[in-house]
């Protein structure tokens, strides 16, 4: 009887696990599959464009300041970010670049990207 109580729960735990992974896999492919493209910032006049995206358990939600054709801030408003907190440092990369054709941060890949993708969607806002 005791080993039987083991086995199961010895089971469940299995399935648990390889119910995360299938989590975690289908989140990071969601992510691989965006594509971004940085808008045109000659077309954006000047002012604060606000942009939101997620990707479960991620979210987030930007306000990019606009001067002079360039990005000159990025605030981040809010991110839930799973454990993808590391991902704001992408912000200053985008700004020195004026692109969103950056590297991602290693070890926050869907956070990277999440980010990235509010900050498109808030510029498009302004075009």
């Amino acid at each position: 009887m005791k080993h039987k109580g083991i086995i199961i729960v010895g089971c469940i735990c299995l399935l648990l696990i390889m119910g995360g992974v299938f989590a975690m896999n289908h989140i990071v492919d969601q992510a691989d599959r965006l594509s971004m493209k940085t808008p045109d910032l000659e077309k954006i006049d000047d002012g604060i464009y606000e942009g939101k995206y997620g990707i479960v358990p991620v979210s987030v939600v930007v306000q990019v300041s606009v001067q002079n054709h360039k990005m000159v801030d990025i605030a981040i408003v809010k991110h839930e970010n799973g454990l993808g907190g590391k991902a704001e440092k992408v912000v200053k990369d985008i700004i020195k670049t004026q692109s969103l054709d950056v590297d991602t941060i290693s070890g926050a890949t869907v956070s990277s990207k999440c980010i990235m993708k509010a900050i498109e969607q808030a510029l498009v806002k302004g075009e």
